[in-house]
């Protein structure tokens, strides 16, 4: 386990083992590369990450990763997969599941009042963009896509 202070200054544990903390996931992350570029969503607030958010009522982990992705970029995914789990240890800690997925499809979509537009960016432009997301530029982000890279070339 990688534990780790984010940019806010917050206690974060992430984990490569499923059901290693106490609280159950209620978000979902999801890492999807289609020919050698990354799926990103553009946060109105937030600036450059990659899909995600959280579970509706009655929603499993699964289905709410692809619905976020769908929502967030326009993209059916398949092939959805567990990757890792991590905690954050806010004023009410929380817990998110990260997800793989491959590419399955896009449609034109509207983006709402969350999203501004999806990216595709490559590995450069994934770690260096100047307008991500504070949580894609932490310790736990940089572990992910180190053991993304160790796991499948493909990455």
């Amino acid at each position: 386990m990688l534990t780790f202070t984010d940019l806010h200054g917050l206690q974060v544990d992430l984990s490569f083992l499923r059901g290693e903390f106490e609280v159950e996931p209620k978000h979902v992350l999801v890492f999807l590369k289609h020919e050698n570029k990354w799926l990103c969503t553009i946060h109105k607030r937030r600036g450059v990450e990659v899909p995600g958010g959280k579970l509706e009522e009655g929603e499993t982990l699964e289905e709410a990763a692809i619905r976020e992705v769908f929502e967030e970029t326009g993209v059916h995914v398949k092939n959805l997969q567990w990757f890792a789990e991590y905690a954050v240890h806010d004023e009410v800690k929380f817990c998110k599941t990260v997800f793989t997925a491959q590419f399955a499809g896009q449609e034109h979509i509207e983006f709402d009042l969350e999203t501004s537009g999806m990216l595709w960016l490559t590995d450069e432009e994934f770690i260096h963009h100047p307008n991500l997301s504070f949580h894609m530029k932490d310790q736990g982000m940089r572990k992910m896509l180190e053991e993304l890279k160790h796991r499948d070339k493909q990455w």
